[in-house]
């Protein structure tokens, strides 16, 4: 995690956090779909469970692996998206090193679901028989934002469609074409 400027001025850096099932995966997705092709969706799960099969705890190597992808594909001219649960006391240097090394702008979301409605949209995903409500509240941690203001809340009551175009607009990405990767 270093102090090496990257990206350009043009690329995006998006920052989509919160609690489980508050939709952080779900408006990535949509992002990519919205935008085309030219950006890089770097997610905490498919990096910490798939790629490393680890732990969530402070100074894991997802840490710096998510920080070193987003750098790479910065440095590649996507526009990225990192999204996860992003604990603010496990990533938060690493995702403040992140803003500050990157030369476009960046934006950061925090998705404000209650408990209860994590448990509800938890209960419609395939792993819901494996993770169970216990789970969700040991996990759960509620308004655990990043320091210094640098996040937009979104609640949950915020549709899909109303989240993404938003994201879409605030970030500048609605104004540039995708790439012809």
């Amino acid at each position: 995690m270093g102090s090496v400027k990257v990206g350009t001025e043009e690329t995006r850096l998006i920052i989509l956090r919160g609690n489980s099932a508050s939709g952080k995966s779900s408006v990535a997705t949509a992002l990519r779909s919205a935008f085309g092709r030219g950006l890089a969706v770097v997610g905490q799960d498919a990096i910490r469970r798939t790629v490393l099969r680890e732990r969530d705890r402070p100074g894991a190597a997802n840490i710096g692996l998510i920080d070193l992808t987003a750098r790479y594909a910065l440095d590649a001219g996507y526009h990225v998206v990192v999204e996860g649960i992003l604990y603010a006391d496990h990533y938060g240097a690493m995702l403040a090193g992140l803003r500050t090394d990157h030369r476009g702008p960046t934006h950061g979301y925090y998705l404000d679901v209650p408990f209860a409605e994590t448990v509800a949209r938890h209960a419609t995903k395939p792993i819901a028989d494996e993770v169970h409500e216990s789970h969700l509240r040991e996990w759960y941690r509620p308004g655990d934002l990043l320091p210094g203001g640098v996040e937009t809340v979104i609640g949950h009551d915020s549709a899909l469609e109303t989240t993404v175009e938003r994201v879409m607009r605030e970030t500048g990405l609605a104004g540039l074409p995708p790439t012809d990767r």
